[in-house]
């Protein structure tokens, strides 16, 4: 049965069960609307269903303008700032125009990658889950074609893919884009770039002449004014970007040496009250190194990048998505259009080399005008890139300060609802209680049996006096930065270890040098292999007593072997006091090797 346009009369809300209320402060990149509704645009009751059960409420700035156009089948050249609510600017009129008793493909979605691909099919079936007989597929490379033809030998009506894909599919005849009448390209000026524009060209030989053309994007190069002159007809031209970067992304940069990167993403790490964060390298294989070395520092993480298996990759993102972990490390493959709401902090470890990269990896926090912070780490020589970056976006990154406010990048708590006054207790008349029977001699006595279950089941108030003493002398694993030679040189220094997290954020002076590695457990995650077995000399105190001390003559260079009075080799024993233990167990002044850095991978 064809679906009806909503009534407003109609209550479509009855016996629907909304998700819980997001009470996070908004920006005006998704609040300052004209007060419109999903019902007065004129939707399918079954489309305000999926909306309502989504959490939708109103529509945003750039869907109020793009949906109405949409709806009439007019060509739309839209440009937004990212996560103010593109995705469903295009879903929500294509979902609305669908006809389920079609059999063939009405509406082709194009994206530059594998994971938005992933996210946009599944916010399109979640929108459309009352849409009764709705069949939406995605495809992507990486997987086998096997799949993709047997699945679409069955209706589909919306396919979402990269260009790739979808071309070999359609060029071959397995996917029959002759009747498809919508074609969406999201994060256009990606897909216009030289690596997917002649990819486009090709798939709009394959799609009728009057078809309805939308392009949605955060930025508009050249390319894609080129593009939209050839192909478009009177489209309608939406653009919301008086500024490019959001408003409620706080940015802020560090100087800091390439060998004290670790270190000062250890003190981040320690100091800010971090919900979920993304790290930014610039090549897949520090991408790996910086996932290890998070995971020997005692923290959850997994890693993504181009050269993983696309099962890997599908697995990393879905057990993000879920809070599976609190710490993604990937390359720019995540910089486009992944909404994750609970990302508040992204860390760009390696500074990037364009404006454009910089625009959407600090989109991925503050999302649907919620508040984030964006923190860059630069060396001298990103200076330049960092004035040039700021002259193309038109803002201004700040230094990090001492302290960051967590208002700028936590959102608030809402106070719980108080509960009702108690009720008074009634007054009950005065009755007379019956003389009871004095107990037997027997009763009075517990058996010996009941007297030991109650002995043993006495619980102590407190942990015993040896027990405190040890968890307060338990160090921090997260304290200790264990460093790698792509990160850091052999020259070292010691330092005491960052300071407990702290409410009000307080950033400490990054020191010179590597700071003291200290023993602790190391938790294993996804981000990387199980950290090297380096704790063996890892500075203890000899027999657990007194503070190690370097050899005579000064402190040894990592690797060396130091010399002195009583030093021994490896296990070879030696006299003296509080050095470092040797492999054998011999102790000495100097005796055996100093603590390995920590080997690169």
């Amino acid at each position: 049965m064809a679906a009806t346009a909503a009534r407003p009369d109609d209550d479509y809300r009855a016996g629907l069960v909304a998700p819980e209320k997001d009470f996070r402060p908004q920006t005006e990149d998704v609040t300052n609307t004209q007060g419109s509704t999903f019902d007065d645009l004129g939707l399918k009751r079954e489309l305000l269903m999926g909306l309502y059960l989504a959490g939708f409420e109103k529509p945003s700035p750039i869907q109020e303008e793009s949906i109405p156009p949409a709806l009439t089948g007019r060509d739309i050249l839209a440009r937004s700032k990212n996560g103010t609510g593109k995705t469903a600017s295009f879903l929500i009129p294509t979902l609305n125009n669908v006809n389920v008793r079609l059999p063939h493909i009405q509406a082709l979605i194009l994206v530059p990658t594998r994971e938005l691909a992933l996210q946009t099919s599944q916010v399109c079936k979640t929108l459309g889950a009352k849409i009764a007989g709705l069949q939406v597929m995605v495809t992507t490379g990486g997987t086998t074609l096997r799949d993709d033809i047997l699945r679409l030998q069955e209706p589909v009506h919306i396919l979402v893919g990269t260009p790739g894909r979808i071309l070999d599919l359609g060029g071959k005849g397995i996917a029959d884009l002759r009747k498809c009448t919508t074609f969406i390209m999201d994060e256009a000026d990606k897909l216009l770039s030289e690596e997917f524009e002649p990819v486009v060209e090709q798939l709009l030989q394959l799609v009728p002449a009057e078809r309805q053309l939308m392009m949605f994007s955060a930025t508009f190069p050249v390319s894609v004014k080129h593009f939209s002159e050839r192909h478009m007809v009177q489209p309608a031209i939406i653009n919301l970007m008086e500024e490019l970067t959001l408003k409620g992304v706080t940015q802020y940069y560090a100087y800091v040496e390439e060998r004290q990167k670790v270190h000062c993403l250890n003190t981040l790490f320690s100091k800010l009250q971090i919900n979920q964060s993304i790290i930014f390298c610039n090549s897949t294989n520090r991408v790996e190194l910086l996932a290890k070395k998070i995971t020997e520092l005692g923290y959850s993480c997994f890693y993504s990048h181009a050269k993983m298996l696309q099962a890997h990759r599908n697995r990393v993102f879905h057990d993000f998505r879920n809070g599976m972990t609190r710490n993604l490390v990937c390359s720019d493959l995540l910089t486009r259009g992944i909404d994750i709401q609970a990302v508040n902090v992204v860390i760009n470890f390696d500074f990037p080399r364009t404006a454009e990269s910089y625009l959407h990896r600090i989109g991925r926090s503050g999302r649907f005008g919620h508040l984030g912070v964006a923190i860059s780490l630069l060396t001298i020589e990103d200076r330049h890139n960092l004035y040039r970056i700021e002259s193309e976006l038109g803002t201004e990154i700040q230094p990090i300060p001492q302290e960051i406010d967590p208002v700028l990048y936590v959102a608030p708590t809402m106070p719980a609802e108080p509960s009702p006054p108690p009720k008074p207790k009634a007054i009950l008349p005065r009755v007379q209680a019956p003389r009871q029977q004095p107990p037997s001699r027997q009763q009075e006595q517990p058996t010996q049996s009941a007297q030991s279950q109650a002995r043993f089941a006495q619980v102590p108030a407190g942990p015993s006096a040896p027990t405190q003493a040890q968890n307060q002398s338990t160090p921090n694993s997260k304290d200790s930065a264990a460093t790698s030679a792509s990160f850091t040189t052999a020259n070292e220094s010691t330092g005491s270890g960052a300071a407990p997290p702290s409410s009000s954020g307080t950033l400490p002076s990054v020191p010179q040098g590597r700071p003291q590695q200290e023993r602790g457990p190391s938790t294993r995650g996804r981000g990387g292999p199980r950290p090297p077995n380096a704790s063996r000399g890892s500075g203890a105190p000899a027999n657990g007593g007194g503070s190690a001390a370097p050899a005579e003559g000064g402190e040894a260079a990592a690797g060396s072997v130091p010399t002195g009075p009583g030093g021994g080799r490896g296990g070879q024993p030696g006299r003296g006091r509080g050095g470092f233990r040797g492999r054998g167990g011999g102790q000495g002044q100097g005796g055996g090797r100093p603590p390995r850095a920590a080997e690169g991978p």
